[in-house]
């Protein structure tokens, strides 16, 4: 798995939490749907308070709270293809569910790289504005 990063000034933040207890209790509750994340959350407001607000914050900035994470969905397709008994048919299936698999992926990274293209340009428009007010 790679992980996407941005680079701010030569500071580099992680995007996702890697495979570190965060990294694996995300993917334990993403495993198990929203529910699992809903309950987290009370049983965070419960045992003390800004954990259940840090994890309502992190379900929204991460749009658990309003769909199904993307990690779910990749692995309802992939558990949910019960062999037919044609092994041409399901090595045809598996084939082509990894290809699709993979070019979505690769059109995630796509949409991610135009993201940070666009924010380093408003970054750089807002400093050539920036800068040239300074000199005014």
């Amino acid at each position: 798995m790679h992980s996407a990063s941005r680079e701010i000034t030569g500071f580099r933040m992680p995007r996702d939490a890697g495979p570190g207890p965060v990294g694996r209790v995300r993917d334990w509750l993403d495993e198990r749907g929203k529910a699992a994340w809903i309950v987290a959350m009370i049983l965070g407001f419960i045992a003390f308070w800004p954990i259940g607000l840090a994890i309502l914050a992190y379900m929204i900035w991460s749009k658990r709270m309003f769909g199904c994470s993307k990690r779910s969905h990749h692995h309802h397709r992939r558990y949910h293809s019960t062999p037919t008994g044609n092994t041409a048919f399901d090595t045809y299936r598996e084939e082509t569910l990894k290809r699709l698999e993979d070019e979505h992926s690769e059109f995630m990274d796509f949409l991610q790289k135009l993201r940070e293209a666009k924010d380093k340009a408003e970054f750089d428009q807002f400093m050539e504005q920036r800068d040239t007010k300074s000199e005014q």
